[in-house]
């Protein structure tokens, strides 16, 4: 058994979407930023063994902090807007390792 990990970083992002009309993830096309996250990773050689990991995850009880998302094993949670947003924390946190302070919450 090896004892490096199986993936550097494990990026979550919540897709969750309630039918109660609370504030959810899915509100602020949460999916298509997951898609796009992951299609970026892919494109810059980062995603996959030995790198890094982007998928979905169900509600991770922060809705009302706007879109999140959350970088294991560094436990660091971010919101986000936009895809810039995105890119800046793939460039920053995923290949640089600095944590984009203003995307924390």
């Amino acid at each position: 058994m090896s004892d490096k990990p199986f993936y550097q970083r494990h990026v979550f992002f919540c897709i969750n979407r309630r039918d109660n009309d609370e504030a959810c993830c899915a509100d602020h096309d949460a999916p298509a930023m997951r898609d796009y996250a992951k299609a970026k990773a892919k494109q810059l050689g980062i995603h996959g063994k030995g790198g890094v990991r982007i998928n979905q995850a169900g509600c991770l009880d922060r809705c009302e902090q706007g879109p999140v998302i959350v970088v294991y094993p560094d436990g660091i949670w971010y919101t986000y807007v936009d895809e810039e947003d995105i890119d800046e924390i793939i460039e920053e946190h995923l290949i640089n390792g600095r944590v984009v302070e203003r995307l924390r919450i």
